[in-house]
């Protein structure tokens, strides 16, 4: 399997970050969420983008951080991911950076993501 994290695994456009944020869904974690939205039937791969802001991590180093550990987590698993679009966000300060919680806090995400959701009964 290709492990590499080229461009075409990557949200790159502001219309594409636009359009995973108006679909509306997302999941929870600790410090992270996960917004994302499924890719046409055509698309062959999940693609990532990330929104760590300057306002929760001050330091270029932190926030820096918090991205290299993201991204090697989607790279690790992006074979057992489904087609989507995901997109990153961290939502609370995570005090000192503790690279191990937030990898299992992205891992628990992306988890939850490939987690097949139980159909509601119309009733």
């Amino acid at each position: 399997m290709d492990f590499n994290f080229a461009r075409r695994y990557r949200l790159t456009k502001t219309d594409e970050f636009s359009s995973v944020f108006g679909f509306r869904k997302a999941i929870r974690g600790t410090w992270l969420m996960l917004h994302y939205q499924p890719r046409p039937e055509v698309s062959t791969h999940a693609r990532l983008g990330l929104v760590i802001g300057k306002k929760l991590l001050k330091r270029a180093v932190d926030r820096n951080r918090v991205k290299r550990i993201v991204r090697e987590q989607f790279r690790i698993r992006r074979g057992t991911l489904p087609v989507c679009d995901l997109i990153v966000r961290l939502v609370v300060k995570p005090g000192p950076i503790d690279g191990l919680g937030i990898a299992a806090d992205i891992n628990g995400l992306l988890d939850r993501l490939s987690r097949p959701r139980p159909k509601r009964d119309a009733k």
